[in-house]
């Protein structure tokens, strides 16, 4: 099928984003941020009649948002990417030098995800050099953050409003329609400080986080009990503990850093219970067991039907294109969730790579190029 993406094009532009140190500072203190490329972003959108926009949310933390204007009376989508990557000093190739060998492209943040933002920002290119008219808008966010907090996702959708939308992540081709969350929990248990002679007297905060532990495990085997047909079960684990002062000193407090991950059906709430049985549990059983807990940081799972419009437009363009794409889910969180928590159709669909954080990083080229292509046809029919 003729696609007109302009493939000599579209690896230009993934190389001119590879080459922008755009490393998350909260991830890497000092690091550049995306301040560069948001400007790039914003100069290539007005450059072919896009309205554009840079956004700094916090300082060097930067949006960029275009828009191109429909006729009026069709439906919006927006195309989302985030152009933050994880660190760099462990990659044993040239982060900053985009390489092509046969049909990969190597580079820092090449898969994940300026890959799926290039295809994104290819297909919009050529409905434009194709004088393509549309009744409904088209956006391009390319969005700061999303490796740590998602403060360029959160940030956009406080006014956002679109139809439906398409986040760029590598998804192999197919169409991711779910995935899970997680939920960042501090437990800290309460003893009492006394000379570690002192046997009668002290209580070991350390020594009663150990059974918190022993409850972490048993509910991990409960939680691998209810398996979500495309992200499996949730599951619990502990990340950090610190606790003590000095050797001869019974501890008084102890610090446990917990991470739990949610299927789509499971909430917030479902986690208080969780931790509220646990500890009461505990304490029942052990008059000196003392704990308390804190959910430091949440986010959603979520899950959208494939029947949805977006979806269906997906599947039946990429056959068109030659590849026969399937729904699936994801075990890592995405910005989709915020962007479908405003009742928004959101999915994840990308091309494929390697090496996502990892020494070596690479995307397939051919999927970027079939990502764009099928993206135009949903344009097209989209928002037409």
């Amino acid at each position: 099928m003729s696609t007109g993406i302009d493939e000599a094009r579209l690896v230009k532009l993934l190389k001119d984003l590879v080459k922008i140190d755009s490393v998350n500072p909260s991830l890497v203190p000092g690091a550049a941020g995306e301040a560069e490329i948001a400007e790039y972003l914003r100069e290539w959108m007005n450059a072919r009649g896009m309205k554009a926009t840079v956004t700094e949310i916090e300082p060097g933390r930067v949006n960029a948002v275009g828009v191109l204007k429909g006729s009026g009376g069709g439906k919006s989508l927006m195309l989302n990417g985030h152009t933050d990557t994880v660190g760099v000093d462990y990659m044993t190739i040239d982060p900053f030098d985009p390489k092509v060998e046969g049909n990969k492209l190597y580079g820092r943040g090449s898969a994940d995800m300026k890959g799926g933002l290039v295809a994104s920002m290819a297909a919009v290119d050529a409905i434009i050099e194709q004088g393509i008219e549309l009744r409904g808008d088209i956006v391009i966010a390319g969005v700061c953050d999303e490796e740590f907090a998602s403060i360029g996702t959160e940030h956009l959708m406080k006014d956002m409003r679109v139809d439906a939308a398409i986040v760029g992540e590598p998804t192999d081709s197919n169409i991711q329609v779910a995935h899970k969350g997680f939920a960042w929990i501090d437990v800290v248990t309460h003893g009492f400080a006394a000379h570690g002679s002192a046997y009668k007297i002290g209580i070991d905060a350390i020594a009663k986080m150990g059974h918190v532990l022993i409850g972490l495990e048993a509910l991990q085997s409960i939680l691998e009990e209810d398996q979500h047909q495309l992200v499996g079960p949730g599951s619990v684990h502990a990340s950090i503990i610190s606790g003590g002062q000095e050797l001869s000193t019974y501890p008084d407090k102890c610090k446990l850093e917990v991470e739990r991950r949610l299927i789509p059906g499971e909430n917030r709430e479902d986690i208080e219970i969780e931790m509220q049985n646990l500890l009461k549990s505990l304490s029942e059983d052990d008059p000196k067991f003392k704990a308390d807990y804190e959910i430091t940081f949440y986010r959603g799972p979520m899950e959208i039907s494939p029947e949805e419009e977006i979806c269906r437009l997906l599947q039946e363009e990429s056959v068109k294109n030659g590849v026969e794409p399937r729904f699936v889910g994801g075990s890592g969180w995405m910005d989709t969730q915020i962007i479908y928590d405003k009742g928004i159709p959101a999915v994840a669909y990308g091309p494929s790579g390697k090496g996502y954080h990892g020494a070596v990083e690479w995307v397939d080229l051919d999927t970027v190029y079939h990502a764009a292509a099928v993206q135009a046809e949903v344009i097209k029919r989209f928002c037409a």
